[in-house]
């Protein structure tokens, strides 16, 4: 690995029940980026966060993944959160009856209450009503998922990777999220955001493209954006989110090779 990067995706394969969901992705992260993966809905987006995280039924049956250095391919969940590794998941996780101010320190080595309060304050809520408020039914989807995001900024990893982190947030708050993710890289958090809004790419400082269950571009955030608008995201709209799966045949191949409203 070269000296500045922190992850490493070398030929990654999964094969999960009936699907090989991973097929020989390559990607890297470096230090202190945002990097943005752009794909539409069922392009393997999430199965390889699942894969960076170690999650169960997610083990690589070829390649690596390597972090500052280390091959981690084989490690466990736990293994890999004591590195640095960090998942927010697209769908907020649960812990009913919870306060907020408990849950934010759930991932700190040493929970601090200005470093909650900052936290909190960091995703546009108040400190003064959410810390004491409860995880439950009564807390919005948008709210849940900018809690979330506030852990993992209190937590201070040295990876965070983001799955839809504008899933469930209010159009209007989506500013707050993008400003939240730049914060995060500034303070020497990396930052996979993986993501199928092409807008959030505009926080990035490099950006790549999934199809299909492999990364086939990889660029700058503008040049990927448009190569998205312009081939994946019709194919999306005119033949589903997955066109390109394993019942469609050669359709994943043309994709890749010729776009869509090229003549």
């Amino acid at each position: 690995m070269e000296k500045d990067e922190l992850l490493r995706l070398e030929d990654v394969w999964v094969q999960r029940p009936g699907a090989e969901v991973l097929r020989g992705v390559n990607l890297t992260v470096r230090c202190g980026e945002v990097h943005a993966l752009l794909g539409l809905n069922g392009s393997g987006k999430t199965s390889l966060a699942l894969t960076l995280m170690g999650a169960d039924g997610y083990k690589p049956g070829r390649g690596r993944i390597l972090f500052d250095g280390q091959d981690i391919t084989a490690l466990s969940v736990t293994a890999r959160a004591r590195l640095g590794l960090t998942l927010a998941w697209q769908e907020p996780a649960r812990f009913e009856g919870l306060p907020v101010a408990d849950y934010l320190a759930l991932g700190m080595k040493k929970p601090e209450r200005e470093r909650i309060e900052g936290a909190l304050k960091a995703v546009a809520l108040s400190p003064l009503i959410y810390l004491s408020r409860t995880v439950n039914s009564a807390l919005s989807g948008g709210e849940r998922k900018r809690i979330e995001l506030a852990a993992v900024y209190a937590m201070q990893p040295r990876l965070a990777v983001l799955d839809e982190p504008d899933s469930g947030v209010d159009v209007l708050c989506v500013g707050d999220i993008m400003a939240l993710i730049r914060r995060m890289a500034d303070e020497g958090i990396s930052v996979l955001m993986i993501t199928h809004r092409d807008e959030m790419a505009e926080v990035a400082d490099t950006a790549s493209l999934m199809c299909g269950g492999a990364v086939i571009q990889t660029g700058s955030p503008a040049k990927m954006r448009d190569y998205f608008t312009q081939r994946c995201r019709p194919h999306g709209d005119l033949l589903g989110n997955q066109p390109w799966g394993a019942e469609a045949g050669g359709t994943y191949q043309r994709v890749v090779t010729e776009g869509v409203g090229s003549e």
